[in-house]
């Protein structure tokens, strides 16, 4: 038994010994090549060169990360209220179209009631109030977007909570609103009778109601298009300008009677239209930075 085993390992190792010289042997003849490059091969209109020819990328140096920007269109609860403007207009719209109809003859129209009946209707009444509503809201988003853009110091404040500011941007264009018509109606008649003080209170009103929806294309585009928000805060401002220009033109009509009106006028400019702007851009600053 034991010279069994013996044949039987002098034959297996006999058998395995040649393989592995043969495999050794074999793995000799694989040597690397192209060290230096590819060769020079021409395909088509592509020459392959050297590799020390070819093009390089660079890896871009590292920066820190950027804080996410949030917002409003993000914002859920910001989203709603803007929606709830909308869907108040378009609730009121189906008995008070009548008045968005008239919206030209408000703002410009210094005829006298010939009608003693002739008033607002309720119906007309209501969609003036979702038209307000939808301004003063149109409004206050525009506000935090330009605090955004214009104040970047102010843009963490901002971005701590969109729906606080924004509701409170709100709110302050319609205490704005309401200010403003509390100081026309006192003006009206303090200064003049009672029709013209309606004909220049159907002139604010009509004014900034048509405001609301004018603004609200370019409030869109601005949530969209963050990257053109300066040309379209500028669009935004010009519209406000040139309803307050009519405005103003339907008053200088209505209350002009002599050279020495134009003092008074130059005076309720100054009280009336620049100074409580310049109270509300401060009262905004203040907001944006709590």
């Amino acid at each position: 038994m034991p010279v069994g085993h013996q044949i039987v390992d002098t034959v297996g190792t006999h058998n395995a010994v040649p393989h592995a010289v043969n495999d050794s042997a074999a793995g000799r003849h694989y040597s690397a090549q192209y060290l230096d490059g590819f060769p020079a091969v021409e395909a088509g209109d592509s020459t392959l060169g050297s590799i020390d020819t070819l093009a390089v990328m660079e890896v871009p140096a590292a920066g820190s990360a950027l804080p996410f920007a949030r917002s409003p269109l993000h914002d859920t609860p910001s989203m709603l209220l803007l929606l709830a403007g909308l869907i108040a207009v378009a609730l009121c719209y189906h008995t008070g179209y009548k008045y968005i109809e008239n919206f030209f003859h408000y703002m410009f129209s210094t005829r006298r009631r010939e009608n003693l009946f002739e008033d607002h209707t309720v119906n007309e009444t209501s969609i003036l109030a979702a038209l307000i509503a939808n301004t003063c809201i149109v409004e206050g988003f525009l506000v935090y977007l330009a605090v955004q853009l214009l104040r970047p110091d102010l843009s963490a404040s901002l971005q701590g909570n969109v729906f606080l500011h924004i509701g409170a941007y709100c709110l302050l264009a319609a205490g704005f609103y309401a200010v403003q018509w509390l100081i026309y109606k006192v003006i009206g008649y303090t200064f003049s009778d009672r029709e013209s003080t309606r004909l220049w209170l159907d002139g604010f009103k009509s004014s900034q109601s048509l405001l609301g929806l004018l603004l609200l294309p370019v409030l869109v585009l601005l949530l969209v298009f963050t990257s053109s928000g300066k040309m379209l805060l500028v669009v935004a401002a010009l519209l406000y300008l040139v309803a307050r220009l009519i405005f103003i033109y339907k008053g200088f009509r209505i209350f002009y009677s002599n050279l020495s009106s134009c003092v008074y006028f130059i005076l309720y400019l100054c009280a009336v239209e620049i100074v409580p702007l310049v109270i509300m851009t401060g009262i905004t600053i203040w907001i944006s930075g709590i």
